[in-house]
């Protein structure tokens, strides 16, 4: 029995970076509502894998579509090729990003720009492309993915920083603009998510994960399931009175003082 609001039976719903991590997690969650699901990124070796997987699972339709959702034409190849195959698009995860560790000293503009373009763009030009098509059937909603860098920045991760932090902006004003439409868009900021990616980024930053989360309020790293709940959570109905907002999915806030 799904739980009301989280019924997504003929919803179809688009998770970028979906062949992994998060968006993968995303994708499969969404599927065992009952979506029809694309997943798009970069990488056949992990969205094929992953689309068999999803459908295997849950007996709804998984399509894969290989795409930079950085470049225009092949985000617009991606939304219609999901309108070919399924008719319609209720659902769209901003899931792609990723930051590079560079010091702001060393950093050129061209990899500035990269960051921007890999954590901002790819959220401003998916929204633009399901637009119309959302615009059209008068309901939607999109939830676009940031971090914690974006709440409070990272010393070594300027760029990704700034991004995630105009993603959630860019968030709250298209919630604005899009709320007449009958489109909701929201945000959720992770923190440390022990991905595939992310631990190995870990190891070679030589970061201890539970010496990094030991201060926790929930002394752990975050699974792609505890973020993935709070995605569809803003994908359902049970959020239909909330856009525009951004939720931290980070084990909780490290305050001063002392407790007991």
């Amino acid at each position: 029995m799904i739980a009301e609001g989280y019924d997504f039976t003929g919803k179809v719903a688009i998770v970028t970076g979906g062949g992994t991590g998060i968006g993968a997690a995303t994708a499969l969650l969404l599927a065992r509502y009952g979506a029809d699901v694309a997943i798009a990124g970069r990488s056949e070796s992990t969205l094929a894998p992953t689309a068999q997987a999803i459908e295997n699972e849950t007996g709804r339709r998984c399509i894969w579509i290989r795409a930079d959702v950085s470049l225009e034409a092949e985000v617009e190849a991606m939304v219609a090729r999901v309108i070919a195959e399924f008719g319609r698009i209720d659902v769209l995860v901003n899931g792609v990003g990723w930051g590079d560790h560079a010091k702001l000293s060393d950093m050129d503009l061209a990899a500035w720009r990269f960051e921007f373009a890999r954590n901002l763009d790819t959220g401003f030009l998916c929204t633009q492309a399901v637009g119309p098509h959302m615009r059209a059937q008068h309901s939607g909603t999109i939830v676009n993915v940031s971090s914690v860098a974006g709440n409070d920045g990272v010393q070594g991760l300027a760029a990704y920083s700034v991004a995630k932090a105009g993603i959630q902006m860019f968030t709250r004003v298209a919630a604005a603009e899009w709320g007449r439409h009958g489109i909701r868009i929201n945000c959720v900021a992770p923190g440390l998510i022990a991905t595939d990616n992310a631990t190995k980024d870990f190891v070679a930053n030589n970061i201890e994960v539970d010496t990094f989360c030991a201060n926790y309020p929930i002394p752990r790293a975050g699974r792609a399931e505890d973020v993935a709940r709070a995605i569809v959570f803003f994908a359902s109905e049970a959020s239909s009175y909330i856009t525009g907002e951004t939720l931290t999915v980070a084990g909780g806030p490290i305050v001063g003082g002392t407790g007991g």
